[in-house]
């Protein structure tokens, strides 16, 4: 029953904006990849989008990071992190304001840290 649903959800999520915003995550991946300095922060991107594009029945774990990483997600955040998990926290509580969003504003929730941080993040299935 919980794979019907994660499917649903699925579904319903790139229809109501998902596959636009997952394509905006690849295509900005795309252009990070163009110059050297962008590749790790494009690759992120990439990473970024497949989880936008299909969230429910997905999680994110964090690795145990190291300096590089650190130095990493800190570029990250000032450049673009901050702002991107701002936009997921805002969406989120637009999504919750209705009972039938609430698991949309999960979904964005769970993003914020990806988000914020995505250098030693892992996206994996939930068991």
């Amino acid at each position: 029953m919980g794979k019907t649903l994660n499917l649903l959800g699925n579904i319903i999520w790139v229809i109501l904006g998902g596959l636009e915003t997952a394509a905006g995550w690849f295509f900005g991946g795309l252009i990070l990849c163009l110059t050297i300095i962008g590749i790790p922060f494009g690759i992120q991107c990439i990473k970024m989008a497949g989880f936008v594009l299909w969230p429910f029945g997905r999680e994110v774990k964090r690795d145990k990071g190291g300096a590089g990483r650190l130095l990493l997600n800190i570029i990250w955040v000032i450049i673009l992190g901050l702002a991107l998990a701002i936009s997921h926290i805002v969406v989120g509580i637009i999504f919750a304001i209705t009972i039938i969003g609430i698991p949309f504003a999960k979904q964005h929730f769970k993003m914020v840290e990806i988000a914020f941080a995505p250098f030693g993040t892992t996206i994996v299935d939930k068991k």
